[in-house]
């Protein structure tokens, strides 16, 4: 599995992997930013606001943008602007190569 496809996965439900990390990148901005600076969340509404486990899968926002696309070091993957080039490109940009569908 390429790196940008496995990564994706980190772009949603990542409370966890954010509060773990120390730097954070957006895949939509392309900007780089310490985790504290991340204010805003979303997966929360008022009838589980209090759960813990739905606070676990809450997904962040870019402070810059305001994008669901930010990653943390604490995913493995690299927080450089050439890791997020590449993400931008397959998931933004649209570039990423997909299998063609099976013909009848």
């Amino acid at each position: 599995m390429s790196d940008v496809l496995a990564a994706f996965r980190e772009l949603s439900q990542n409370w966890d992997q954010i509060q773990a990390s120390q730097m954070c990148g957006c895949c939509e901005c392309l900007q780089i930013f310490p985790r504290d600076d991340i204010v805003a969340w979303t997966g929360l509404d008022m009838h589980n606001y209090e759960d813990p486990a739905a606070i676990s899968k809450q997904t962040a926002l870019c402070p810059r943008c305001g994008g669901e696309s930010v990653i943390g070091d604490k995913s493995g993957y690299p927080i450089n602007p050439q890791f997020l080039e590449r993400m931008n490109d397959a998931w933004f940009q649209r570039t990423m190569i997909r299998r063609a569908p099976p013909r009848p």
